[in-house]
């Protein structure tokens, strides 16, 4: 079955201006966080931080290639591994499967007490490009051309305006690149904001990570180069600089945090109207009241067919009818609040934290002495097991 994103593709690179735009979802939270990944269970009372099992956060992503609104759905290589080549649920569907093809440290954040979120991102890669293709170690040209498995992955860099771990980033994604065109896979490109650069951190963040990216690119001929990016999305003018700077560079957000329905929705309303032609939301959708309505109204604002505003007075009518109590009143999910340009907390360089809020740094300039919530870490030594217990439930709490 022909898969809706090569067409769109297609369409996009051909006509700047069509309406195509492609939607993911992005379910790879094991890769980034411990048992808190699949995201909070309803079934919690109190201050309990109870969370789904990764065999429920599997069953929510059967229902969403079921529903087939998304193009994409982004995977761990262990779940690509059953949902895509056991169980062979992308072969009659338009949808394509994509794994997580690295991990680098910055999004390593396994482990109420690790403290790599708040140094300097470096390489790294657990995924094998042959197992997420046929599910073994090395694939026959036969397995490859079978198409079973996953031939899209996503790969991270995060630049911190550091020589040297920016050096070890470029010479990863470089011996990436080669791999991935030797066995036919493809990827997407995604470049947070940094995440650790201390007394180096760039004035203007956006333009720093635009100018990364194409800098980046400048040496890669066609054959290497990400079929999209995925990046936060810094407002207008930054999308447009990018947008516009290469007619064959085909730009895309990532959803960041969880915050209202509004934020979620106005987000991807104003990226497509500024030049982004995709959108990969993860913790937005994982954190909904009901996934599939929620990804109903996603892909309505997509294809220009409903406003946000109406999309969110929509969506709360039709948890009403499934009887599901929304987690915050209309009036409240029509506002604005905070959100996160990446796994960190901190609300996106350029994008207000609501109604008359000041902007807030997007570089993680925190030491190791501080979270990635930007809080300081507490003193563990002197703490009570109950109290590091209680912390740690504060701090998955957060995470979601």
């Amino acid at each position: 079955m022909e898969k809706s994103l090569d067409r769109k593709l297609a369409n996009i690179l051909k006509n700047r201006s069509c309406n195509d735009f492609i939607l993911a979802d992005a379910k790879d939270a094991d890769m980034a966080y411990g048992l808190a990944a699949p995201g909070q269970s309803p079934e919690q009372y109190g201050s309990e931080a109870k969370f789904k099992t990764l065999d429920e956060y599997r069953n929510q992503i059967r229902e969403v290639i079921d529903q087939g609104l998304v193009d994409i759905v982004l995977m761990s290589a262990s779940t690509n591994d059953i949902l895509a080549l056991r169980e062979r649920r992308f072969v009659n569907t338009a949808i394509t499967p994509a794994i997580r093809a690295n991990d680098a440290t910055d999004i390593w954040l396994a482990g109420a007490e690790g403290i790599y979120p708040s140094l300097p991102s470096r390489p790294f890669r657990t995924a094998n490009l042959d197992h997420a293709l046929c599910g073994k170690a090395e694939c026959t040209p036969e397995e490859r051309k079978a198409g079973l498995g996953a031939d899209l992955g996503l790969y991270s860099i995060t630049f911190n305006n550091n020589p040297q771990t920016d050096y070890e980033a470029l010479v990863a994604y470089n011996a990436f690149r080669l791999e991935a065109e030797q066995k036919g896979f493809r990827h997407f490109l995604e470049v947070f904001s940094p995440n650790a650069c201390g007394a180096n951190c760039p004035k203007d963040i956006p333009k720093f990570v635009n100018d990364h990216i194409v800098r980046t690119l400048a040496g890669v001929a066609s054959a290497g180069r990400p079929v999209f990016l995925k990046i936060p999305y810094y407002g207008p003018e930054a999308m447009e600089a990018l947008a516009r700077y290469d007619s064959q560079l085909v730009v895309g957000i990532l959803g960041g945090s969880a915050g209202t329905t509004y934020d979620a929705f106005k987000m991807l309303h104003d990226a497509k109207k500024y030049g982004a032609r995709v959108a990969l939301y993860g913790r937005k959708i994982n954190s909904a009241e009901h996934q599939t309505t929620f990804i109903k109204y996603l892909r309505a604002i997509a294809d220009s067919e409903i406003a946000p505003v109406e999309a969110v007075k929509a969506y709360h009518g039709d948890l009403a009818r499934l009887k599901i109590q929304p987690k915050r009143s209309l009036e409240d999910d029509l506002s604005s609040v905070a959100t996160s340009d990446s796994y960190n907390s901190k609300p996106a360089q350029g994008q207000k934290s609501g109604a008359g809020q000041k902007k807030s740094k997007a570089c993680g300039s925190q030491s190791a002495a501080t979270n990635r919530f930007g809080t300081d870490l507490p003193d563990f030594s002197s703490m009570s097991q109950a109290e590091k217990v209680q912390w740690n439930l504060e701090r998955m709490r957060r995470s979601y």
